[in-house]
């Protein structure tokens, strides 16, 4: 099981605490450091079955300061791929990765999945 996560990020420090306290034995990696490549987010993206947007993180600065809400409905879904690639700040987080099971943001109910 991996979390991709952001340490700086409440919802983040959240995620890992639960998983923690349930038991899970998780890799982190620092969504900043190694932002996941456009394979991966592929790859991720058709496993979890969400829609793309849903792999933004539309709360972020940078989402804002790009204007992304008005530029993603214009954009392919390569170039969306291509865009997360780009800068892990992008991306919503934190995401787990447990086989298929592919999950972003933090919603307790959701992770009790996992279990």
């Amino acid at each position: 099981m991996i979390l991709i996560w952001y340490p700086k990020c409440t919802t983040c420090q959240k995620a890992k605490n639960w998983l923690d306290d349930n038991g899970f034995e998780v890799e982190t990696r620092h969504i900043k450091e190694e932002n996941p490549s456009y394979d991966e987010l592929k790859m991720w993206y058709e496993k979890s079955g969400l829609p793309l947007k849903k792999f933004f993180n539309t709360s972020g600065l940078l989402y804002k300061s790009m204007q992304l809400k008005d530029k993603l409905p214009t954009m392919s879904e390569e170039e969306q791929l291509k865009l997360l690639a780009s800068d892990g700040m992008i991306v919503k987080r934190p995401i787990i990765v447990d086989g298929d099971t592919v999950l972003t943001g933090f919603r307790e109910k959701e992770w009790e999945k996992l279990k």
